[in-house]
Parts: C-alpha cells; structure tokens; sequence
C-alpha cells in the first residue's frame, strides 16, 4: 500500500537521521552524466539494475520510479543544475515504514572524469533505520555497478 511522506527540502540532505553517501570517479565528463541522470531518466533502467521503470512526470517536475521486488516511488525533483547536482524527493512510496527520503547526485569535475557522489537521505520507523544500515553494504555495491555500468553506456555511445 502506497503511502505520502514527509515533504522535505534541501537541507535534509544533511540534516537527515539517516545518510549513506557513496562516491566514486568516472572517465565520462560532468555534462555527459548529468543528461544521462537528469534528461534521460527512461534509460536509468539501462544502467542501473535495481531500477526496472523510469519515467519522467508529464510536467517535467518529477519521476516515477520502480524498482525490483515492487517497491514504487513518486518523486519530485528538487533541484537540477548541469553539471552539478540532480536532487529528488519520494513523496509516495510503497516502502514500509520510509518517512522521508531525498537522494543527491553531486558532479564534481575531476580532470577529464567525473567524481560522482550519491547521498541517499532518509527518515523512517525504527525497523526501517536498522534495514537499511543492514543493507548498507548492497546499497553501495548496488551504487558502483550502476555509475561504472553507466560510464560504460555513456564511452559507448560518445565513441568515434
């Protein structure tokens, strides 16, 4: 059953109870990841394997997102500066016991690549906290197959 959360801004990407942060460099260039995060969300389900739909709201404001195993999100884009930083909030979820949620992709130039940084956000009831620190370590893995599939995606397709 799909519930509405917490509506949080920004800030709650580091005032959270609850923050994983995951970082790692790719060779791709900070405006080639941005688009592939921020204007291409269909193809998230090409490079990040627990995503199995993305679409983007028909305003444009939003996303909807499922992922393996049925968990769905309804999300509102919070911000969206190239090259830089794409920040969403879940405002509807069928994730038992998620309060608030906000993830943050932040682009950082590093030579020709990119440093990535992904901070996922969340609020939640007490059982919700302990499986997602349980689940910290898959997270992770789950957040580095994604960016070094999606760099692998992205050479292939800039490629002479």
């Amino acid at each position: 059953m799909a519930h509405r959360l917490r509506p949080v801004g920004l800030d709650f990407v580091e005032t959270a109870p609850l923050r994983l942060v995951f970082a790692r460099e790719i060779a791709s260039p900070p405006e080639t990841v941005y688009r592939a995060l921020a204007e291409d969300v269909t193809g998230w389900s090409e490079w990040f394997s627990a995503v199995t739909a993305a679409r983007p709201t028909e305003d444009g404001t939003g996303r909807q997102i499922r992922l393996k195993g049925g968990t769905r999100f309804e999300e509102t884009i919070l911000a969206a500066e190239p090259s830089e930083v794409y920040t969403y909030r879940v405002d509807v979820t069928n994730a038992p016991g998620a309060r608030a949620l906000v993830e943050e992709w932040r682009l950082t130039r590093d030579g020709t690549g990119t440093r990535v940084q992904w901070t996922w956000a969340a609020d939640g009831t007490a059982p919700f906290r302990f499986a997602i620190k349980l689940g910290r370590a898959g997270l992770g893995r789950a957040f580095r197959d994604a960016v070094t599939k999606l760099d692998r995606r992205l050479s292939s397709t800039h490629a002479p």
